[in-house]
């Protein structure tokens, strides 16, 4: 069966100066699947999510997402496409179900889709007693559970997720990879960043960055067998090199504004 790429990468290269963040990047992300991004800090993967979300512009290569160009049509990118980032991305002095409706007009979502929607979303998170409920009073958890369920309200092609379980406790990592399953069974694309290697294990296919390189890119299991390897951890211990270019891309990226 001939799978279907919702992301496809040719020799992407970006420059800051005379640093070079990403070098001659290749790859396919396919439709459905849940790809795995891996690397150091300062490997080069907070630039290439930018890249692919629509946020900066490669140097040179060819970057499609979701059938759009990410040189010339970023703003198309960005309608079909969800982002989960590190960060807590709601507003804490809003409320659960003022949130929901909001980042659903923020998506364009016409208003009847917006309330049937949002209903259907409180029930299937056991949220509805706490609609009315400021976003600042709820726990770690159930804020990420409600940023992921938020960033693929609108049913986008590809959802991209960054570090989206730091902090949380293993039960509340391993719900939150049950959303991630349901979301990829439903045929949303999920590109997920994480530190956790234990996660690693649950995508499909996983990339390890190294000094702005991808150096190995395969199933869990095929990279397990390939470099004699116990775990995802053992792989990425052995063929990623802790990046020495942390600080360079750190400024390189903060200098942009």
């Amino acid at each position: 069966m001939t799978r279907n790429p919702v992301i496809k990468v040719r020799n992407l290269v970006k420059k800051f100066g005379g640093f070079v963040a990403n070098d001659k990047l290749s790859f396919d992300v396919y439709e459905g699947e849940i790809f795995g991004f891996l690397g150091a800090n300062g490997a080069g993967k907070t630039t290439a999510i930018r890249i692919l979300t629509g946020l900066l512009e490669p140097t040179s290569g060819e970057v499609m997402v979701a059938g759009f160009d990410a040189c010339r049509q970023p703003e198309e990118i960005k309608k079909n496409i969800g982002y989960m980032c590190q960060k807590f991305s709601l507003y804490e002095d809003l409320t659960i179900r003022e949130n929901i409706m909001l980042y659903g007009g923020i998506y364009g979502l016409d208003r009847k889709t917006i309330k049937e929607r949002t209903e259907r979303l409180l029930d299937k998170l056991r949220f509805r007693e706490y609609g009315d409920r400021l976003i600042s009073a709820l726990p770690l958890g159930l804020k990420q559970k409600l940023a992921f369920s938020v960033a693929v309200f609108h049913e986008p092609r590809i959802v991209f997720l960054d570090e989206p379980t730091g902090g949380v406790d293993p039960l509340t990592r391993r719900q939150f990879w049950e959303m991630i399953y349901e979301t990829a069974s439903a045929g949303i694309t999920v590109f997920v960043t994480t530190h956790y290697m234990d996660e690693a294990e649950y995508c499909d296919r996983i990339s390890i960055m190294s000094d702005g390189r991808i150096v190995a890119l395969d199933t869990p299991s095929e990279l397990k067998r390939k470099y004699d390897a116990r775990s995802v951890e053992d792989v990425f211990v052995k063929i990623a090199r802790p990046g020495m270019k942390h600080s360079q891309e750190t400024v390189a990226i903060n200098g942009l504004g």
